[in-house]
């Protein structure tokens, strides 16, 4: 049994274009995100990252059974994950600061990475793994 397998169920066209326009919209708001956390003064206000959390929370529901599901479920992940991790390597920048700096680097390139590739599995219309 392939556990990277997504159940589909049949939805409308509307819905799945209505998904996938709420897809684009958040990956951009992400995209925006990580791109300026990789560009040294160029963080953007917290306020785009929430509105796009608040989107994957409300429409994630509205996915299930879809190959959008996956995504939602991507990008809450990747910003958990990344939350996580640069709270955890929060004391380095206290402690020592190149590799506090070191850290959220590696972490902002992750986080990068992870919008990117979901962005390319978007534009596919291919599903995540969960």
């Amino acid at each position: 049994m392939n556990d990277d397998i997504v159940e589909v169920r049949a939805v409308d066209k509307a819905t799945l274009d209505g998904l996938k326009a709420w897809g684009w919209i958040s990956y951009l708001l992400h995209l925006i995100v990580a791109v300026t956390a990789v560009i040294p003064g160029a963080q953007v206000s917290v306020l785009v990252l929430v509105v796009a959390l608040v989107i994957d929370l409300v429409k994630r529901s509205d996915a299930q059974g879809t190959w959008h599901e996956s995504h939602f479920s991507w990008r809450l992940r990747s910003v958990i994950w990344a939350g996580i991790l640069y709270v955890v390597t929060a004391p380095l920048w206290l402690l020592f600061l190149l590799p506090g700096w070191i850290a959220w680097c590696v972490i902002s390139i992750w986080f990068l990475y992870r919008i990117v590739r979901g962005m390319i599995a978007m534009n596919k219309q291919a599903p995540l793994p969960v």
